[in-house]
């Protein structure tokens, strides 16, 4: 009896934690744009698709130079399990999480939401800032086509010469991404290729090989 109990926490425990590996998460299809007025304050919500943190800071800094004259650039991130976020000189709290927040409710990954502030003469207070960014941002993806975001990884395998136009091949037919190639005694190279297609992937490369593909 024990032991049935255990073996079914188990089987829980796995469905579980599948399921938080492989949860579903969204990005955009493309930049969405939404402006607010808030007691003479002009707040530009920007809503951008975006690899990684490289590529977030590089719309950052395309931002801040299009609106050099803004008195604020407040942001947040979401892109491959890594997070940020700033106030940009707006009280602590106010700016960046509710921000972080928003994408977080929406179940957004891979995208940079940035709201920049024209300041408008009359303060709005710490309440009235994070109402104020969580509506801008909020406004930006109210109506934002979304696109399911599936994690990638990489697979390394090492074949030999005869079996690297066959692989080729193969990486083409199945839309994967050939990231990087080393020629030696052996091909080392490695694929981007959805997380939860790694596993069918090397099995189709043994058989490819003959039993011969070797990973790392």
């Amino acid at each position: 009896m024990i032991r049935v109990w255990a073996e079914s926490r188990l089987r829980r425990f796995l469905s579980q934690a599948i399921e938080r590996n492989f949860q579903v998460t969204y990005t955009l299809s493309a930049r969405h744009i939404h402006e607010l007025e808030i007691r003479k304050s002009r707040f530009i919500a920007y809503a951008i698709p975006v690899e990684d943190r490289d590529a977030a800071m590089d719309e950052l800094r395309r931002l801040r130079d299009e609106h050099a004259a803004a008195t604020h650039v407040c942001w947040a991130l979401l892109a491959g399990g890594q997070s940020g976020m700033s106030d940009d000189g707006e009280p602590s709290g106010t700016a960046g999480r509710p921000i972080l927040e928003v994408l977080r409710h929406h179940d957004l990954d891979g995208v940079l939401a940035a709201v920049v502030r024209y300041y408008g003469g009359v303060k709005l207070g710490a309440g009235g800032l994070v109402r104020a960014y969580t509506d801008a941002i909020a406004s930006a993806l109210l109506d934002a086509p979304r696109v399911e975001r599936i994690a990638q990884g990489s697979l390394i395998v090492e074949v030999g010469y005869a079996d690297e136009a066959k692989v080729r091949r193969w990486i083409e037919a199945e839309s994967y991404a050939l990231a990087d190639t080393a020629h030696a005694m052996l091909v080392k190279m490695t694929i981007r290729l959805p997380v939860n297609k790694i596993d069918d992937a090397r099995r189709t490369l043994v058989d490819m090989t003959q039993g011969k593909a070797g990973f790392f």
